[in-house]
């Protein structure tokens, strides 16, 4: 079954599907996302003590949180939102810091510090016009392929407690992209995980368990109640707010590369980190941790081809449904972790690809493009293969350099810039011109 052709004078992220396909699309990000917000939510439950209903309220909120964004990010407001098919997830390292600030200072305090990191960000756009040469693809493709490999590295573990249902969703995703064609093709991670808990379901393997009986849950405002604000307690989240920019650029460079856009930072990035800004207002009045936008989701539109970015917004509304349908929310964390850690794997090795290709606009034969890289891959590894390396620094240093996406960026752009004006600047391959 092949699918139907898009009109001429639609630029491919703004062709509008027919229900047909923009359904089981979106549902495709959906599942390919799911286990992170769901995960996060468990993971600061257990940290906080919550009880059922209030970790109830925290996973609706948070899944509520996420189809806003992504509708946000996707359709764009005044300026806010990339237009670009993006979906928007807690962010990882970030969730750590908030239960580090949470335990020693007071949830009230981790939540108070969410909003100041992202009054933060929101008071920086301003100048990322002044900052973009910070970002040229040397910086991008080296964190982007430094996000790929970390989140590899953060799905693995799903994967690995449960290798046979992994394997299965590996292997059936791959197959699918191989030997199928048009719409089928397109459905490739969804099948991938169909397979899989079709699969579990038929061995007997274990499904999640979550309790719950409502129909309806809603999110709950100031669920730890008036948020405090302490500077010195939000610092690491503040500075990973800062960090986050040159993620972001990454990602959006990247994203506009795979629709087939043009890339303007200087326009885009600040809409994208200002839809992440104002999405993490709303999760720190709502009890939930830094909100980032997603690189995930890249991936499965290199792997689809389908480049709409109705397909993430239908699948923000898929979210926000879920989020205060309790039953589809109860069903969604049911998922089998391994069989989603196999799709997540699939599409986070192919965000590493990306970053390669990005790479390949640069000369690496020139010994300063050559160092940037190697270091940026070190800073950006060690937290992965040698944590423990950083246990002497004081906290706030230890949550910044201990978490690989933010010190690759950070020692990509220092670097970067360095050689800029003290070395030969990295060259540009000749086929990138």
């Amino acid at each position: 079954m092949g699918a139907p052709e898009r009109r001429p004078d639609v630029a491919p992220v703004d062709e509008r599907l027919p229900p047909g396909r923009l359904l089981p699309l979106a549902a495709q990000h959906v599942l390919a996302m799911i286990a992170a917000p769901v995960s996060t939510v468990f993971l600061i439950a257990g940290g906080l003590r919550l009880s059922a209903d209030r970790t109830a309220s925290l996973l609706t909120a948070t899944l509520v949180l996420c189809g806003a964004g992504a509708l946000l990010q996707s359709l764009g407001v005044l300026r806010t939102g990339a237009r670009l098919p993006f979906m928007m997830l807690p962010g990882g390292a970030a969730v750590a810091v908030f239960l580090w600030i949470a335990q020693e200072h007071g949830a009230a305090t981790a939540s108070g510090s969410v909003l100041l990191a992202a009054a933060l960000l929101l008071a920086v756009l301003p100048l990322y016009g002044r900052l973009v040469r910070l970002f040229p693809p040397l910086v991008m493709g080296t964190t982007v392929l430094v996000i790929g490999i970390t989140m590899v590295h953060v799905a693995a573990p799903m994967a690995i407690g449960g290798s046979r249902l992994a394997l299965v969703t590996i292997a059936a995703t791959t197959l699918c992209f191989l030997l199928l064609r048009g719409v089928w093709r397109q459905l490739s991670v969804l099948i991938g995980i169909a397979a899989g808990t079709a699969t579990a379901a038929l061995t007997g393997s274990p499904f999640r368990s979550v309790p719950g009986e409502t129909l309806v849950s809603l999110p709950r405002l100031l669920p730890y109640g008036t948020p405090h604000f302490d500077l010195l307690a939000a610092l690491p989240l503040m500075v990973f707010a800062l960090a986050s920019l040159a993620e972001a650029t990454g990602q959006t460079v990247l994203n506009c590369e795979t629709v087939g856009r043009t890339p303007d930072p200087a326009r885009d990035v600040p809409r994208t980190a200002r839809a992440d800004a104002v999405t993490t207002l709303g999760a720190g009045l709502l009890g939930g941790p830094v909100m980032v936008t997603s690189a995930e989701n890249i991936g499965i539109v290199r792997l689809t081809g389908v480049r709409s970015r109705f397909v993430t917004a239908a699948a923000g509304v898929m979210l926000i449904l879920c989020g205060v349908f309790a039953p589809a929310t109860r069903l969604l964390a049911a998922l089998p972790p391994a069989v989603v850690g196999g799709a997540a794997l699939v599409i986070y090795a192919v965000i590493a690809a990306m970053g390669l290709d990005m790479l390949r606009r640069t000369d690496l034969a020139d010994p300063a493009a050559s160092t940037v890289v190697a270091l940026t891959l070190l800073a950006g590894l060690l937290p992965l293969l040698a944590p423990q390396l950083y246990a002497p620094l004081p906290d706030w240093a230890r949550s910044l350099f201990g978490s690989g996406v933010p010190a690759a960026a950070l020692t990509a752009i220092v670097l970067s810039a360095l050689f800029g004006r003290l070395g030969p600047r990295p060259a540009v391959a000749p086929e990138a011109r």
